[in-house]
């Protein structure tokens, strides 16, 4: 038996609320059909791709195993669709297009947000350092200190995705 949630959230800077009929709903879901972000993509649905990666409360989060049950009241949700706009690219964004690190476009919505996630955690931790080459590849991987989360690329712009993320970090964050 399902039961109704209703949820507010804060998502890219705006408070919303939102209704679902059953609480286990997948915030992926809850994110593409009630909210109309077109950000988070639905990959694999175990997390394991990296495609519906969205930040939850600054952290880097899997929308299609997380049940809108487990985000709670006031949470602030960040997806791609907030980030910047065509116009004025967000500089994650714009490292993105300026290597071209996108064949397919289909799993990199997830891998900016993962990488917007990861170089934020960074700086809080106190690296301003640009990663390395071994960082960004151990980050991608799901190596990196502090994270299981890998990203896979099933087009072959894994060396342009590592530029790109590099670039980021070097330019603005």
């Amino acid at each position: 038996m399902s039961t109704p949630l209703t949820r507010n959230l804060n998502l890219n800077g705006e408070n919303r609320t939102v209704t679902v009929p059953d609480e286990g709903e997948q915030l992926l879901y809850v994110l593409r059909n009630a909210l109309g972000q077109h950000g988070p993509k639905f990959g694999c649905g175990v997390s394991q791709c990296g495609a519906c990666t969205v930040l939850l409360d600054g952290q880097i989060r899997r929308s299609c195993v997380t049940p809108l049950r487990t985000v709670a009241e006031g949470a602030n949700v960040e997806t791609l669709d907030g980030l910047g706009t065509p116009e004025h690219p967000h500089p994650i964004q714009q490292a993105f297009i300026d290597e071209q690190a996108a064949q397919c476009a289909y799993c990199i919505n997830g891998i900016v947000m993962g990488a917007l996630g990861w170089l934020r955690q960074r700086r809080a931790a106190g690296n301003t350092t640009v990663p390395t080459q071994e960082e960004i590849a151990a980050f991608l991987s799901g190596e990196a200190e502090g994270s299981t989360l890998n990203y896979i690329c099933r087009c072959g712009a894994h060396v342009r995705i590592m530029r790109a993320i590099r670039k980021a970090a070097e330019v603005a964050l």
